[in-house]
């Protein structure tokens, strides 16, 4: 709960992904159970030992103006086209100070995991091939973590600081936290936070499936993507961006907004475990779920829903399954949305976030495809959409390194 009694609340959203090229349209995908997995089909994929890949339905790029697309990488244009989304839904158009919003009071958060490393790896591939003098002059702004983040900032005047965390697939997730402490503190007025990647490269798939982390159902790309069923055997790549608004309930209200949902606690964790594989038990998860639902005030049992991490790893999922079960109990309704959208990386708990906050807004869960053989499950995942009170949700995400990341949302 925030330190006063001033309510964060949820403003606006906005995002690209590999459902839709906008909210509206990728939560009735997700509610409708459609996989965004499609094989990879160019040439430079044909002899990968993974070929199949979710990228996002709508090409940012075909979003913005020429001359800017060329300027981003593709991780910073998904960036902004989810954040102008986002900042228009929220009621405001332009900059801060044309919002009557003093700059130096707006803030934003945008995580990633790897940043602009496509351009990275192209602008390398120029000058092996055509030499130093032809390697773009952007390419260190295209590339730089910090550079979505930075871009959004520019697009929205924000002073108040603009911010990067850059914690693997807890990085979207760990920026919402973010924008929640900068508004507890009272170090900002609205703070714009979510997450964005855009990795789909043969280098960077053939380091996921070096580790084996990903699923080489090659032959069945909208069925690869398999949380909590005893056949999955890796995640699905995924590209996108999610950002969410972030203000205080006495903003919203004089501005005569009506909030989606309260960001009623949040936390982050490490496991100190192992820098790629999560602790087998869960335990740091299970704290930064447990001090998030202490943070909000509110009771286990009005927590009735949760969008998991969920990743379809063997090692993952059966330990967030458990601890779910314990803490919430067995009859939490959880759902695994990567199993359509793949996983996103930085992006994931920005997406998921969203997803989590339409559930409690819309009382309706969306479904986890593709679970035929279920892991001797302990909690109550539905294969369709369920409509059903939901008061309040958690949206969990963890990254390699040991991260975790815990949101939890209530009504407004």
């Amino acid at each position: 709960m925030s330190a006063g009694t001033d309510e964060v609340v949820v403003t606006g959203l906005g995002a690209t992904t590999p459902l839709g090229g906008d909210v509206a349209t990728f939560w009735t995908a997700l509610l409708e159970g459609r996989s965004g997995v499609a094989a990879l089909t160019e040439d430079w994929a044909a002899d990968l030992k993974v070929r199949i890949a979710a990228r996002m339905s709508v090409d940012p790029s075909e979003q913005l103006t020429r001359v800017q697309a060329r300027r981003l990488d593709r991780a910073q244009q998904a960036a902004i086209v989810a954040a102008r989304e986002a900042w228009a839904d929220a009621g405001f158009t332009g900059r801060a100070a044309e919002n009557d919003l003093d700059p130096v009071r707006v803030a934003v958060v945008i995580g990633t995991g790897i940043g602009g490393v496509t351009s990275l790896i192209n602008q390398h591939d120029v000058m092996l091939e055509k030499g130093p003098g032809r390697v773009s002059p952007l390419l260190i702004p295209m590339d730089m973590p910090n550079g979505p983040a930075a871009h959004v900032g520019l697009a929205v005047g924000a002073g108040g600081g603009v911010f990067t965390p850059v914690s693997a697939c807890a990085s979207g997730a760990e920026a919402i936290a973010y924008g929640l402490d900068l508004l507890d503190l009272d170090r900002v007025d609205v703070v714009v936070v979510g997450g964005t990647e855009a990795c789909i490269h043969p280098l960077t798939i053939t380091g996921f499936a070096q580790m084996q982390a990903m699923s080489t159902r090659n032959d069945d790309p909208q069925r690869a993507s398999r949380p909590f069923d005893k056949g999955r055997d890796g995640f699905v790549l995924g590209e996108g961006s999610g950002v969410l608004v972030l203000e205080r309930a006495s903003s919203a209200a004089a501005r005569g907004r009506t909030p989606y949902a309260v960001l009623a606690g949040a936390a982050v964790t490490s496991d100190s475990y192992d820098i790629v594989a999560p602790d087998p038990e869960g335990g740091g998860q299970k704290r930064a779920a447990s001090t998030a639902l202490k943070r909000s005030g509110l009771d286990a049992a009005d927590v009735v829903h949760v969008n998991a991490h969920a990743t379809s790893t063997p090692t993952g999922d059966g330990a967030e399954a458990r601890w779910i079960a314990d803490l919430l109990g067995e009859q939490t309704v959880v759902s695994a949305t990567k199993s359509m959208t793949g996983h996103l990386l930085g992006a994931a708990g920005a997406i998921e976030a969203i997803a989590t906050v339409l559930a409690v807004q819309n009382d309706v869960v969306p479904p986890t495809i593709n679970l035929d053989d279920p892991d001797d499950l302990r909690v109550d995942v539905p294969d369709k959409a369920r409509e059903m009170p939901v008061p309040a949700a958690l949206n969990d995400s963890f990254g390699f390194g040991g991260h975790n990341a815990a949101l939890l949302f209530r009504k407004a």
